[in-house]
């Protein structure tokens, strides 16, 4: 391959750095109003009465909108593709306010000073209810969060009245019976916290009629065609009068997978005819958006004497917040994305509840419930490993799926599995064997290493689905048309990468055209770790197809059959006739202004049965002081097995940004609410994400694969990078001081408070 498997530069990165890019802001209109939001200061609340009447007078104000003023559909904003499994648990403005920063009224005006003060003259009277807070204690709570109905496309379980959005249960084989059997039992209980995005371009949109009365949205989105249908739903107007336009995104990890902000601007533009623009601060993007679900989970691992791991049982508790986006289906990743990784398990079970709570609303994250899953199956898989005494990495050699096997739970059949490879190299560059379980440096010092192993997937197998467009142009070059979002991660030129190499043409002559729902063939976003794997198979597909076509067209103007000419990217040859060709620019210009028109267009869809998964052995060096329990990240090595990597400078990137993500989930980050249900970490005063002094030297190395259904044989990279840092340092907090932390985030207060209690 010539293109494909190269490290090369992002084609859009040195723009970048030089501070080109047009992003969402860029693009509003100085006239454009200003749309502010007057958020409950109560958890759990009923608007008795609202009195907007001062709020109008102020000069500038164009409209101040409450729930009296807008549409009663309800809907989710959850980016996923239709009939989406969130229930429809909202509506634009409620009576009801379920969180502190819930919406009480929409305030537009000719700017921000003037939308801040009108929104500071509306009064609101309460009717204060007794929120919950506590996960524990939401389920048959006397306080229901949602006391009316709330529809589901699909039975996920919803107990609306006991506060469950959702119930799971899967279970293969007798869990009971099979862990009578097993030799050694361990059994915990973990934690973990929700998790902030923290992106650096917060939720924005901006919205205007067009010339025929249309409603255009450019937003900073992950998931420009659910966007529309969310608007079309809660606006209760066509989705054939809304265009949503995706510039550039200064970042999401799922958060931009929530349509957060639309709909107040799109309203707003409906109400008044004019352009309109909302821009969340940062401290709304903490307190009135998604963050990562908080979990308890039991995990219990039953295992023979000789270390061959026969059960896996969890039993697990989710916090959704104030609305149910997400709940279910990150929820059942938590199972599905952690037990298949053991392939001689002769039971296995996941099950549990997604209950409502007064807070601030879980949504996606990237890692998605696997994250959860994994820091919980895996402290238990290393504390099998304390029990049995073996070294944690021969227990997980002894017991990971191979390829070509079939996993014990969830019956997924594996093409493609490098991960026992992946252990080695990992241990290798980590020089596991000289540092393990750990060395005392100093009287109050000790370093000490862990490892945890992770696996996610590839695109949501079955539903979703891509659809790619190539015109080959008059110029001789193509532009690519795609529905799929670059949010930072490269996208945009990995399927570039994959468009050149089966043209064979440069990338220079790939122009990238992306996320217009007007003109770009429909993609449901860049989530679930999919655009390489499935868009990068339209990609795949489209481009084969116009290349048959470059190949046929000039064959036939050739005076040849098909099979007698070669192609080479720039030219249709004759196999046999050094002299006789015709040029790709030539071809171009004949059937877009030449005699014969008809344009060039490779066009596919494409949508996989299958979600083959991406594994990673994680290894982390730690050291840790004895006196304040400070945890510090030495080394960290991830050895991953994608497939085929499409191009490994921008996989690598993503390794290390999801590590430094996870490090910051195992030790800083925390979604922390005071006990009355206001969030206390709402800036990032409060809520610390690792700076790059605190996440050690990453290293990154690739095993690869070779993945069939994959474009190239890629498979995802995008998600599964965020899992290993939690489980595998506290392996090394164990390893090195003999103390187990289950309660995420793992700080210096917790670790020190373990070693005390020891």
């Amino acid at each position: 391959m010539n293109i494909v498997g190269k490290g090369i530069a992002k084609i859009d990165g040195m723009s970048i750095a030089t501070g080109k890019p047009v992003y969402t802001d860029d693009l509003a209109a100085k006239e454009a109003l200003v749309v502010k939001i007057l958020r409950s200061p109560h958890p759990y609340a009923i608007i008795e009465e609202i009195d907007t009447k001062r709020a109008l007078m102020v000069p500038g104000v164009e409209c101040v909108l409450t729930y009296k003023d807008v549409p009663q559909s309800k809907f989710t904003l959850a980016g996923q593709s239709f009939p989406e499994p969130s229930p429809y648990d909202r509506l634009i403005l409620d009576k009801t306010v379920r969180y502190v920063g819930d919406e009480v009224a929409i305030i537009a005006a000719k700017d921000e000073k003037t939308a801040v003060k009108a929104m500071k003259m509306i009064k609101v009277k309460y009717n204060v209810l007794t929120p919950v807070i506590d996960m524990e204690e939401a389920i048959d709570n006397k306080s229901i969060i949602h006391d009316v109905d709330v529809h589901c496309n699909f039975d996920i379980g919803m107990e609306r009245e006991r506060n469950i959005v959702s119930k799971h249960l899967y279970e293969k084989g007798n869990i009971e019976e099979e862990l009578s059997k097993c030799d050694v039992i361990v059994e915990d209980t973990y934690y973990t916290q929700a998790q902030s995005h923290g992106m650096m371009e917060t939720y924005r949109a901006y919205n205007y009629l067009d010339h025929t009365g249309r409603l255009v949205v450019v937003s900073s989105t992950q998931i420009p065609f659910h966007v529309r249908r969310h608007l079309s739903r809660a606006l209760d107007i066509p989705s054939s009068k809304i265009r949503v336009i995706k510039p550039r995104i200064g970042g999401g990890f799922g958060g931009k997978q929530t349509a957060c902000v639309e709909i107040f601007s799109g309203l707003v533009t409906l109400k008044t005819g004019k352009p309109a623009k909302i821009i969340y601060d940062r401290k709304e993007t903490f307190t009135s958006t998604t963050s990562r679900h908080a979990m308890k989970l039991n995990v219990k691992v039953g295992a023979d004497k000789d270390g061959t791991i026969k059960v896996i049982d969890i039993d697990a508790l989710s916090d959704t917040g104030a609305y149910g986006e997400h709940a279910s289906t990150t929820f059942g990743l938590v199972g599905e994305k952690t037990m298949p990784m053991y392939g001689k398990l002769n039971a296995a079970r996941f099950m549990g509840n997604v209950v409502y709570t007064n807070k601030t609303p879980a949504g996606a994250f990237r890692g998605y419930g696997a994250t959860q899953g994994c820091f919980a199956v895996e402290s238990t898989i290393n504390k099998l490993a304390v029990k049995l005494n073996m070294d944690p990495v021969d227990l997980r050699l002894k017991n990971i799926i191979k390829e070509g096997e079939t996993s014990p739970a969830y019956n997924k059949e594996l093409n493609s599995v490098a991960l026992d490879r992946c252990i080695h190299k990992g241990k290798e560059l980590i020089k596991w064997d000289e540092k393990y379980p750990c060395k005392e440096i100093s009287p109050t010092k000790v370093r000490s290493v862990g490892m945890a192993l992770t696996m996610q997937g590839s695109g949501i197998a079955g539903i979703d689905t891509a659809s790619i467009e190539i015109k080959l142009n008059d110029d001789g070059n193509y532009t690519l048309l795609t529905g799929s979002a670059d949010m930072g991660t490269g996208s945009d030129t990995i399927l570039s990468q994959m468009c050149a190499e089966i043209l064979e043409t440069t990338m220079d002559k790939v122009v990238v055209n992306s996320a217009d729902t007007d003109s770009s063939p429909y993609d449901p976003g860049s989530y679930a770790s999919s655009t390489t794997y499935v868009t990068g198979m339209a990609v795949v597909k489209a481009a084969t197809e116009l290349k048959n076509k470059i190949i046929s067209l000039g064959a036939d103007r050739l005076g040849l059959s098909k099979e007698f000419v070669e192609f080479d990217g720039e030219f249709v040859k004759s196999e046999t006739n050094e002299d006789k060709f015709i040029s790709v620019l030539d071809l171009a210009i004949d059937v877009t202004m030449g005699c014969n028109k008809n344009q060039l267009i490779g066009y596919a869809t494409h949508g996989s049965p299958v979600s083959p998964p991406p594994f990673i052995a994680g290894f982390v060096e730690t050291e840790i002081d004895k006196e304040t329990g400070k945890v510090e990240i030495i080394d960290y090595v991830a050895v991953v097995d994608c497939g085929t990597v499409i191009n490994k400078n921008l996989a690598k990137i993503q390794v290390e940004g999801g590590i430094v993500q996870g490090i910051g989930m195992a030790l800083y980050e925390d979604v922390v609410y005071t006990k009355e249900g206001s969030l206390a970490s709402n800036t990032f005063m409060q809520y610390k994400i690792p700076t790059r002094k605190d996440v050690g030297n990453i290293i990154v190395d690739f095993e690869e694969s070779y993945e069939p259904t994959g474009p190239f044989g890629a498979k995802s990279v995008g998600e599964v990078v965020v899992n290993t840092p939690s489980p595998a340092i506290e392996n090394a907090i164990y390893n090195g001081l003999g103390v187990h932390v289950n309660t995420l985030p793992m700080t210096p207060e917790k670790v020190f408070m373990a070693m005390i209690n020891k």
